[in-house]
């Protein structure tokens, strides 16, 4: 019967462990501060910071919150990532994407401190994590392995198709399968939208992560027989419910679950192990800054 995998439970107890590093930066006097901005109206930009800020309040990590008008100047937010640079008590900085068009992202990525870079997208961690040698992963990457290993689903010499090729998820989890260690030793094979015959990539995966952000893009014919199955995706569509919308992966669960041995639901699979590494690389950035070293799990 195929296990439906509690992202939720799963979150709740890493989030847990991570008590008593808080406690023994407490003890040294310090309480790890992370800054979100935002410069949108979107709502679902305003709605994903508020979790995060949530989320810090419950586990007990400062939240320091700041909002720019999207039709500010760019050098208004490159000011901004500026004195939260500088500012001690913030040990992270996590600039809510996507920004304005007049911004240029990957120079808003490049402004932040690589200390403080707690989603771990600037050019020095990419490198780090490329080399083996990561300071910050990825939150929902790192969510992604956090959640094989509750489950124990092993990756070592195990096919895994990756379908998308972002920077923020297909990119460094590829990378983070592939390195010599215990939750790594995978062979990964990243698909995009030019792949030819993706549905004969997929049949042959011991473990399918669908990160392409198409409303079920994946279904049952496209999953071998007891594969896992890891859906990133979050797709609002029209529904007709009071909403008006609902929201659904980039696999087609109903298909995928009668084939695949495991598999994540959305909403309440991946996305709360995303907040809860963003929770983990804080605490991290705290301990590297502050040189109080801290037994994460």
């Amino acid at each position: 019967m195929t296990r439906i995998i509690d992202g939720n439970e799963i979150a709740d107890r890493i989030t847990a462990d991570l008590e008593p590093c808080l406690e023994t930066l407490a003890d040294a006097g310090v309480t790890p501060g992370l800054a979100t901005v935002l410069m949108s109206d979107d709502g679902a930009s305003e709605t994903y910071v508020s979790m995060k800020r949530q989320a810090c309040a419950d586990l007990g990590i400062e939240s320091i919150h700041h909002e720019l008008e999207p039709d500010a100047a760019a050098d208004a937010l490159f000011d901004r990532i500026d004195e939260l640079n500088a500012d001690p008590s913030v040990h992270g900085i996590l600039v809510q994407l996507p920004v304005p068009d007049h911004v240029e992202r990957r120079a808003v990525l490049e402004r932040i401190d690589p200390l403080k870079d707690v989603d771990g997208f600037h050019p020095e961690n990419v490198g780090r994590l490329v080399t083996g040698n990561p300071r910050f992963k990825p939150c929902t990457p790192h969510g992604i392995q956090k959640l094989l290993e509750a489950e124990d689903v092993e990756t070592a010499g195990k096919d895994v198709v990756v379908v998308g090729r972002s920077n923020i998820v297909g990119k460094p989890l590829a990378n983070l399968l592939i390195q010599k260690a215990d939750d790594g030793n995978a062979t990964v094979t990243i698909c995009h939208s030019r792949t030819e015959d993706l549905a004969e990539k997929t049949r042959r995966a011991d473990i399918v992560v669908a990160a392409a952000g198409v409303p079920e893009l994946v279904d049952g014919s496209m999953i071998g027989e007891g594969a896992t199955v890891i859906d990133v995706g979050v797709n609002r569509v029209d529904a007709d419910t009071e909403k008006g919308y609902e929201l659904v992966g980039d696999v087609e669960f109903d298909s995928a679950s009668r084939v695949a041995d495991a598999i994540t639901p959305v909403p309440g699979g991946v996305g709360p192990l995303t907040i809860t590494m963003l929770l983990y690389n804080t605490i991290t950035a705290a301990s590297l800054q502050t040189d109080v070293d801290v037994s994460l799990p």
